[in-house]
């Protein structure tokens, strides 16, 4: 009886001391979760890189868009005194009424810029739905590999032409020359409305529409007076007549306009990805300080356990 007491008394007490060398040394439940702990603390590791990675490649970016928009910026500048004697003599009449319209939206080819392709994607749908009618007839050309992907969706068999990597090469009057001379071969029109974001600074850019008109309207405003009536003060030297001149006058006018609006709109590309980028920059330095703060919380606990748990084993042998 005396025996059968003791080993109970034994096993009592011999029970504390065996437990916690267990628990330090066994691959018990509460080591898995130490494991745990450690494995969530690399993953906070790794996706502080993966945070440092993207915020190079960010600032990357901003100091390229900031290289080509000082490229760019001079030239449309130096571009506006093309299309300003044309409006200076001609106007610009975006109220016109006409049956034959055709919607030139200008776009850029690459995404990262901000909201510049959905604000002229926009004011294309408006006036789109503006100028149509029983008698009218709206057409859309568009310039930028952006815009087309929007319009494709629901207006497809509005689209007559699309051009795409306008700006793989430096964009000069020439190039742009010839794809205004595309336009006016394959379209019929009687107003070509141009829509693109006018250049104001790195952080603003207006949207912005130029009407161009045909030989034939034009000629049509001149007749019933206004600013138009003013053309028949001028004489015409030389042997052409006034509808040829008038047919130059439009072709050089869109292409002069074209120029600029793409050179404008290359800017506010450049502009708004700059800024993008500088607030992406921004924001992964943010989630990386709420990173580090995680990751120091996390490496923290998990030395305070193992502390805990060496003391409670130390105690429990010496007890």
């Amino acid at each position: 009886m005396a025996m059968a007491a003791l080993r109970r008394e034994g096993k009592r007490f011999a029970a504390p001391l065996i437990s916690p060398i267990r628990s330090s040394l066994a691959p018990t439940e509460e080591q898995a979760v130490l494991g745990a702990r450690n494995i969530s603390t690399q993953v906070v590791r790794n996706r502080m890189k993966s945070v440092k990675n993207i915020q190079k490649i960010t600032k990357a970016m901003k100091m390229v868009a900031a290289s080509k928009l000082r490229a760019i910026q001079t030239r449309a500048e130096n571009s506006r005194g093309l299309w300003q004697p044309f409006t200076a003599l001609l106007g610009d009449m975006p109220s016109v009424d006409v049956k034959k319209n055709v919607i030139v939206t200008i776009s850029s080819d690459k995404g990262l810029c901000g909201g510049i392709n959905s604000t002229s994607v926009k004011i294309s749908r408006a006036l789109y739905k503006l100028n149509s009618g029983p008698e009218k007839e709206s057409k859309y050309v568009i310039v930028g590999e952006k815009a087309k992907a929007q319009l494709i969706r629901d207006s497809k068999k509005m689209i007559d032409i699309s051009f795409t990597e306008l700006q793989k090469n430096p964009l000069n009057f020439t190039q742009v020359s010839v794809l205004a001379d595309d336009i006016l071969k394959n379209v019929e029109f009687d107003a070509l409305r141009i829509v693109f974001n006018k250049f104001q600074s790195v952080v603003s850019f207006i949207p912005t529409t130029a009407t161009v008109l045909s030989p034939e309207i034009v000629e049509r405003e001149a007749e019933a007076g206004g600013k138009l009536g003013e053309l028949d003060l001028y004489e015409i030297e030389g042997a052409e007549t006034k509808g040829e001149v008038l047919q130059n006058l439009a072709e050089f006018q869109f292409a002069c306009t074209m120029f600029n609006a793409v050179l404008e709109n290359a800017c506010s590309e450049q502009g708004a990805r700059m800024s993008a980028m500088d607030s992406s920059s921004r924001n992964a330095g943010e989630m990386l300080d709420r990173l580090t703060l995680t990751y120091n919380r996390t490496r923290q606990a998990s030395i305070t356990t193992e502390l805990i748990e060496i003391i409670s084993g130390a105690s429990a042998l010496e007890g």
